[in-house]
């Protein structure tokens, strides 16, 4: 049995949910990987990221988002509405905060150490909800979808551009 591991890097935006096909990125590294028989799992680094796969939509809205995707984040905000003040959630609270600023580089997390950048709580819980890996089968050397489908990365946290990574495990023969 073979266990290769590879990592998708990618870059999210600041202001609203950022939704990346990484699917390409997937099937190099099962490729690479030299499994011909067994399953992939693409796995998010980050607690306020999701991994999913759905079908690939051809429909944008004019900020760049497929129908699907804009369709999932207004579900989504109705369920877990952006976080704006310090009442729509209990997240983050005051030992939270404590604990951030305690970090060796706080400023990582709270630019100029403005608690607001940690209102957050509604990214943590969409991306509970949606999940944060998926797993597919991998036949004849070949990642399996089902028709159109993808492979999305979402970042629901809107408070700030950032560098996140990818994990993806292929196990097989």
């Amino acid at each position: 049995m073979t266990v290769y591991k590879g990592l998708v890097k990618v870059s999210t935006l600041e202001g609203k949910p950022t939704y990346l096909d990484i699917t390409k990125e997937v099937e190099d590294i099962v490729r690479e990987s030299g499994v011909k028989e067994g399953i992939v799992t693409v796995i998010s680094c980050h607690t306020t990221c999701a991994v999913f796969s759905e079908e690939y939509d051809h429909d944008h809205t004019p900020t760049g988002d497929t129908f699907l995707q804009a369709d999932l984040s207004d579900g989504l905000n109705r369920i877990f509405p952006e976080q704006h003040d310090w009442s729509t959630y209990r997240y983050p609270g005051l030992d939270h905060f404590e604990e951030v600023e305690s970090w060796p580089n706080p400023e990582q997390y709270l630019p100029n150490m403005d608690r607001r950048m940690l209102w957050n709580g509604d990214a943590h819980l969409r991306s509970t909800l949606i999940g944060s890996n998926q797993t597919f089968e991998v036949e004849n050397g070949e990642l399996q979808l089902n028709g159109l489908a993808s492979i999305f990365f979402v970042d629901f946290d809107r408070t700030r551009e950032r560098n996140r990574k990818v994990k993806v495990c292929v196990i097989g023969e």
